[in-house]
């Protein structure tokens, strides 16, 4: 390794042309997260009206998004070495007393569509399976994104069925698609 660069710092996924890395969010990645919250449209079809611009900050100077039950990572693409998005995770009670993650996802419009977000969400997967007992992993998705259910089934996810009502958006009650990856389901990296 050459001396001169400090050394990886995330989670890696390598790719001919691009690396995905999650990595802690840094004061820097603030911008973007306030963007998140506060400008329509941006996190396509989970705008949920506007919010506070300044919970990202106080959440990083709470915890720097790394909370034992809830957190989140950057996705960064390598080249260019810039953030493309934001990776959430959060803890929640199954039956009994058994814990599963639930995870979600939202990049930058510049960054969809280029095989970035199964990638993210696989590592993501590795990363809680490696670092956490948790034999399940969930995400839910909106019927109409189809981008979005082929990402998670390349990211080993399987439908498990739709969730009717479960959502309000946009002035009405939406139905969701429910997947799951269990941590014996094979990794696609």
């Amino acid at each position: 390794m050459d001396s001169s660069h400090p050394p990886v710092v995330g989670v890696v996924h390598e790719a001919p042309g691009s690396t995905v890395r999650l990595r802690p969010v840094a004061e820097d990645d603030l911008a973007m997260l306030r963007r998140f919250a506060v400008e329509p449209g941006l996190i396509g079809l989970d705008w949920a009206g506007f919010r506070d611009a300044a919970a990202p900050a106080r959440r990083f100077a709470e915890d720097g998004y790394l909370g034992e039950q809830v957190g989140g990572l950057i996705v960064q693409v390598d080249p260019p070495d810039v953030p493309a998005g934001y990776l959430s995770y959060q803890q929640r009670q199954g039956g009994g007393r058994a814990p599963y993650w639930e995870i979600g996802i939202v990049l930058l419009p510049e960054w969809r569509g280029r095989g970035l977000g199964w990638r993210a969400q696989a590592l993501l997967c590795d990363y809680l399976f490696s670092h956490t007992p948790a034999q399940r992993i969930q995400a839910g998705t909106h019927a109409e994104n189809a981008a979005e259910q082929r990402s998670l089934e390349k990211a080993g996810f399987q439908l498990e069925g739709v969730l009717r009502a479960c959502e309000f958006r946009a002035g009405a009650w939406r139905d969701g698609w429910l997947y799951s990856r269990l941590r014996d389901d094979p990794s696609p990296l």
